[in-house]
């Protein structure tokens, strides 16, 4: 089954759409011939970015970008803490998880700790987030027997084979797999008049209904508690409970996708899925586990693991070893001593508030939704029908970059603006993106086709 999503970035560069100095048009060319087709870079007038710092990236000419995009380094750019855990690790060793060593334990135990009342018991450790998704659909398929996967229509799981079969949002070059099944994700406009867990949890059971009678038995639900790649949805809180329970009623494992929403992203807790009140049997990790040194990996609970390790080996050369677990540690202590979830909180109502006042004076704000430093701008042509509008959304994602801060666009209509800074954002440069979108929004209108 082919995807329907349009695989091309709503605002990537496009050779010959902007007007490029000719030493970033050879710096392309060069990157194009030496690293092949498939790789893509953001926005019509791509950077080219060479130091950053706290929430700045820096261009080669020393101006300064507003990064409200990236979540690889959640903690800021080149955070101290973790450049010193990493240094101070890497001159002393660095070595794999078939040796015994402290750091990976202590890990553990501090990841663990962050899953009050729930019953995982385990910290297995991948490179990547694709892998730690590629390893939850392994232990569920054990699990349970089955190798079905439930996952919202617009979802992103991962890159690798197995993963990439239930993550549509990479476009119609890939396939999903006969065992995948999507439903809608809980889009408010899609549940007018509906509860919209309800609405989540009838859809999932149909789901589940249509594999079984198909002769494929249900594996797992898979989902990212923020829908990041579907628009950003993260209300109402608790509105996931009724899916779950019908995922593992059916005999199936429930894996929250945790990352994109973990590590304190949402402000009020540590993990999206504890919004919503969860107990997830696998919960998977990634981009902001070593704020850019690759680690990631997922908890599980002793029931879902027992049957892979015993008749599983598991190893990952790379994966645990001793300067990335110390560079996860790292993260973690800093997000509790510069006390980062409190701040993400703050930071994040003055962003979410600002923004969704820009409304009264900009009739394409549809919406505006968020958690903490994570927050959605529907953008639309019409507010009454919520129709999308993918060409304001990309000529403001690139007005933004041109005026100096970075972000990003989602969903399924390439309509939502997707800003996600660092959690170290400050109340002044949270001022900015709100500004900024401001100006871009009133300059993208005035070009735009409709007011011509």
């Amino acid at each position: 089954m082919k995807t329907t999503a349009d695989f091309n970035m709503v605002n990537a560069y496009i050779p010959g759409r902007a007007n490029i100095e000719p030493a970033t048009e050879a710096m392309i060319a060069r990157r194009n011939a030496l690293l092949g087709p498939a790789y893509r870079l953001m926005y019509e007038h791509p950077l080219h970015i060479v130091r950053g710092e706290g929430a700045w990236l820096m261009d080669p000419q020393g101006r300064r970008y507003l990064d409200a995009y990236n979540n690889v380094t959640s903690l800021g750019h080149c955070h101290p803490a973790v450049a010193e855990a990493i240094c101070r690790q890497v001159q002393t060793l660095a070595t794999n998880t078939r040796y015994l060593h402290d750091t990976i334990l202590e890990l553990a135990e501090r990841l663990l700790a962050s899953v009050p009342g729930t019953d995982l018991a385990h910290l297995m450790l991948t490179c990547t987030g694709s892998e730690a998704n590629d390893l939850a659909y392994r232990i569920a398929k054990v699990r349970t027997g089955g190798t079905g996967v439930i996952v919202t229509d617009t979802a992103y799981h991962g890159i690798t084979d197995a993963v990439s079969q239930f993550s549509p949002s990479l476009g119609p070059t890939v396939d999903l797999g006969p065992h995948v099944r999507l439903v809608p994700a809980p889009r408010q406009y899609h549940a007018e008049g509906a509860d919209l867990g309800e609405r989540f949890t009838r859809d999932v059971e149909a789901a589940i209904a249509d594999l079984q009678r198909h002769g494929i038995k249900p594996a797992a639900l898979i989902v990212d508690s923020l829908f990041t790649s579907d628009g950003i949805l993260p209300e109402p809180a608790g509105f996931l409970k009724g899916a779950v329970e019908a995922i593992q009623r059916a005999g199936g494992l429930f894996i929250a996708d945790e990352v994109q929403p973990g590590f304190g992203r949402t402000g009020g807790h540590m993990w999206g899925f504890q919004r919503h009140g969860l107990k997830p049997d696998i919960v998977t990790l990634g981009k902001p586990m070593g704020n850019g040194q690759p680690i990631a990996g997922l908890l599980a609970t002793a029931d879902a693991l027992a049957e892979f390790g015993e008749y599983s080996r598991y190893f990952n050369t790379f994966a645990g070893n001793t300067v990335s677990c110390a560079a996860a540690l790292a993260v973690l202590e800093t997000i509790e001593r510069e006390q980062l979830m409190p701040h993400a909180a703050k930071v994040g109502q003055l962003l979410l508030d600002g923004i969704a006042g820009l409304a009264a004076r900009h009739e394409a704000i549809g919406d505006v939704r968020g958690a903490g430093l994570f927050v959605g701008v529907e953008l639309v042509s019409d507010r009454t029908t919520r129709a999308a509008d993918r060409g304001l959304t990309s000529r403001v994602v690139n007005l933004m970059r041109d005026k100096g801060v970075l972000l990003s666009a989602c969903a399924q209509g390439h309509n939502v603006l997707k800003i996600r800074p660092p959690l170290v954002l400050s109340a002044e440069q949270a001022g900015m993106v709100i500004d900024v979108l401001d100006q871009s929004l009133a300059e993208a209108q005035l070009t735009s086709p409709r007011s011509a």
